[in-house]
């Protein structure tokens, strides 16, 4: 019988809710130990919502722990250092929701630190595991659209102080929409269409200041520190070139776009946010859109599955799905983009040549189970 590998989460957000949700009741091989948040109350309406054992004051007593193997930060994007930095110097693996950290120059010390201490680091997002992403890259693969010639995503949105209870973090160091959203579709494209060697782009902070109308902090206002409006592209190291636009600045009808172009078809690719479908192809012979079926697991939300791939490649002694050689990869190209905009220079990406995307998913036996 496998091991069962016991996890502690760092910090109980807006994002938790869903991952206390899927350790709790979808994935079988990972057992959630412990929680903790600076907002006390709030780790212990999970331990009790979630019958989980411990509960942690400090995450230094989570990563102090003998019993834990895996320390899941749930932090906010500017605390991703300094909660990551920490676990494996206490000899913890980690995995993080995304970004790996709010700069290059973070993501690159922590990499070091993994390497260093031989621990497993990794993270979100992880959707490009689940049914969707999986299917397209399967199509790809197969050669439904011939051979990929390039690709154009966009994430278009009005930004957050309408909805989100504390909205400000959107907006500073670690925020803006390719920090927050960039790594969900730049995740799909390089499963897509492999590694990014170099990256352009124009940006833009369309607004100095924004007002916080969503509660309890209606009236609030935010002043704006990062950039709002990102129009990159991309050259992939096959010679495939990308669009990507992320804004907090458009009203629009929808958020999401995603096609993968080849030589005989287009591929129209799900929100790479989510875990399902629709995943449709346009081919010339029949001269229009047809939605094809998921034929992978995972379809629903099923955040936290990258963890429990990345248990089960602890177990195993294999790489995990979403480690640190993609989400350095990625956030490599979204500070290149932030770069690109102020030098006006194509900007090279050194982990290119490191970038492999990992194989892919294998259908499950028992679901909550992976190979």
């Amino acid at each position: 019988m496998k091991k069962i590998i016991q996890v502690a989460m760092i910090g109980v957000g807006c994002i938790s809710g869903i991952y206390l949700k899927n350790i709790s009741g979808l994935f079988r091989e990972i057992h959630l130990l412990g929680v903790c948040d600076l907002i006390r109350e709030r780790a212990e309406k999970a331990q009790k919502d979630y019958n989980v054992p411990k509960l942690y004051e400090t995450m230094y007593d989570a990563f102090a722990d003998p019993e834990v193997d895996i320390v899941l930060n749930l932090t906010r994007p500017y605390e991703h250092y300094a909660v990551t930095k920490a676990a494996p110097e206490a000899g913890k693996h980690v995995y993080s929701e995304k970004p790996l950290g709010a700069s290059l120059a973070e993501g690159r010390e922590l990499v070091a630190l993994a390497e260093q201490k031989g621990l497993m680091l990794g993270g979100a997002p992880d959707t490009f595991l689940g049914a969707g992403i999986q299917t397209c890259r399967k199509l790809i693969e197969d050669g439904y659209i011939g051979a990929p010639i390039g690709t154009a995503a966009f994430m278009i949105c009005r930004g957050h102080e309408s909805w989100h209870p504390d909205p400000d973090f959107y907006y500073q160091y670690g925020g803006g929409p390719m920090m927050d959203m960039g790594p969900y579709y730049l995740t799909a494209m390089v499963n897509l269409m492999g590694a990014i060697r170099r990256v352009n782009a124009a940006t833009r902070r369309t607004f100095a200041k924004r007002m916080i109308t969503s509660e309890p902090l209606a009236g609030t206002p935010i002043d704006v520190n990062v950039s709002t409006y990102v129009s990159g592209t991309v050259e992939y190291a096959s010679g495939a070139l990308g669009t990507l636009f992320t804004t907090f600045d458009v009203h629009y009808p929808s958020q999401a776009r995603f096609e993968v172009y080849g030589s005989e078809g287009t591929l129209l690719v799900p929100d790479p946010n989510t875990f399902g479908g629709p995943v449709r192809l346009y081919r010339p012979e029949s001269k229009e859109i047809r939605e094809l079926p998921l034929v992978f697991d995972y379809q629903d939300n099923s955040r936290g599955l990258g963890l429990a791939d990345m248990a089960n490649a602890l177990r195993d002694g294999r790489r995990a799905r979403a480690d640190y050689t993609q989400t350095f990869h990625v956030l490599e190209a979204i500070e290149g983009f932030e770069t690109s905009g102020k030098t006006g220079q194509w900007t090279e990406l050194s982990s290119a040549s490191r970038f492999i995307p990992a194989p892919p998913m294998k259908k499950a036996i028992v679901p909550g189970v992976l190979d």
